[in-house]
């Protein structure tokens, strides 16, 4: 009894010094999360404001019509952003058209339809889509994906479409080597499935079972469990993943600098060679000097804005989502 009394008071003594020990950990704690938290934000506007004092004087120089125009002249001097603004957007789009809906198929089929000795391997298979760097994105779709579009797209279509009022202008290949606005469009969309596959398919695992067992309960088909029960329930989720997908598709820059063309020029066919803002960086770059490189500069600038745009967009229209 004795030895358990005298337990108590050591312990009992030793609560306190705990105690007031603990206040210390917690404001050190604090002060490292704040710490983090703060030096993100300090090296965001770090990068925003070296971009802004390098593309400043081609702001300067050509005013709004740095946005306007197509000309890019490094001999002159005469540069706009225009070609490569479309560019990038074209080819962002068009990666979204053909990414979203093969991501949801995937994670779909994937958690409702595969059977479960096939669910692994191709699990396994789209992450590891997602580990491949872009740059061999990019040269297998310069030296195998591009001899076989022309080949068996590219060629066959042009001779259908060649005439017509308006299919035949944006389908029409003048050059078809394979490369163009189209080509970089098909490969972004192959970078950003593994990544909105992904997400998707493990939000429609978090959804709780009781849901669609009571959907198929009551009749429904999986088209109506899928439609009616899983989307709703997971579209914040999934709008997020598209924007994610949307991000890496608008700062992607070798696989599209291989496939692109990386042609200065504007053209309705989507089979003709183009350019985007981060092709544009990526070839020039190392050799800019002057102008030219506060031109990229303003360019980097430009993209920042535009993938700033798409984020605010995409809380606006996840806020939307929650609010209906």
């Amino acid at each position: 009894m004795v030895a358990l009394s005298q337990e108590r008071l050591v312990s009992s003594a030793d609560a306190p010094a705990h105690r007031s020990s603990q206040p210390s950990f917690d404001r050190l704690f604090r002060l490292a999360s704040l710490g983090s938290a703060l030096l993100v934000l300090i090296v965001l506007l770090g990068i925003i404001g070296s971009m802004i004092y390098g593309g400043l004087p081609a702001f300067r120089e050509f005013g709004l019509g740095f946005i306007t125009s197509s000309v890019w002249n490094v001999n002159e001097d005469q540069y706009g952003a225009w070609v490569a603004i479309v560019g990038t957007l074209s080819t962002a789009s068009i990666a979204l058209v053909i990414g979203v809906p093969l991501s949801l198929g995937i994670a779909i089929f994937l958690t409702q339809l595969c059977p479960p000795w096939l669910k692994r391997p191709v699990a396994t298979t789209i992450e590891l889509l997602a580990a491949v760097p872009s740059i061999i994105y990019g040269m297998w779709g310069l030296f195998v994906f591009a001899p076989l579009f022309a080949n068996y797209v590219q060629i066959p279509l042009s001779n259908i479409v060649e005439g017509m009022p308006i299919v035949g202008t944006i389908l029409y290949a003048r050059t078809p080597s394979g490369v163009g606005i189209l080509t970089a469009g098909i490969i972004l969309a192959i970078m950003i499935i593994p990544f909105i596959a992904s997400i998707s398919r493990d939000i429609l695992d978090q959804i709780p079972s009781v849901l669609r067992e009571s959907a198929y309960g009551i009749g429904c088909t999986t088209w109506e469990v899928v439609r009616n029960v899983l989307l709703p329930q997971a579209g914040v989720s999934i709008i997020g993943a598209v924007m994610l997908g949307l991000g890496r598709a608008l700062g992607e820059t070798m696989a599209v600098t291989f496939v692109v063309g990386n042609a200065n020029r504007l053209s309705g066919s989507l089979f003709d060679p183009g350019s985007t803002i981060a092709s544009r960086i990526a070839n020039e770059f190392n050799e800019a000097v002057g102008l030219q490189l506060n031109a990229l500069m303003a360019l980097g600038c430009i993209l920042f804005l535009v993938t700033f745009t798409v984020l605010v967009l995409a809380r606006l229209l996840v806020a939307r989502v929650k609010v209906g």
